[in-house]
């Protein structure tokens, strides 16, 4: 197994490719990771708020900004 100061000393072309095949090979079994009901949850009343037009949008810089000043 690889150990994580392996990867650190990866250059970042190696690392992008490591990430890849991680991705591939995890979505290949995508059927067995089940969503906690929590996020279903979550979801489902995000859709019905799209659906009954009570949603609210912001634009990607709106949001980067709310983000950067919630993580502050």
């Amino acid at each position: 197994m690889i150990n994580v100061e392996e990867i650190r000393s990866m250059p970042l072309h190696d690392k992008l490719r490591l990430i890849e095949t991680l991705w591939d090979d995890i979505s290949r079994s995508e059927s067995a990771l089940e969503m906690p009901q929590w996020q279903k949850d979550l979801l489902d009343e995000r859709e019905r708020l799209v659906e009954s037009g009570e949603a609210e949008f912001l634009d990607w810089d709106e949001a980067k900004r709310q983000i950067a000043k919630a993580t502050r």
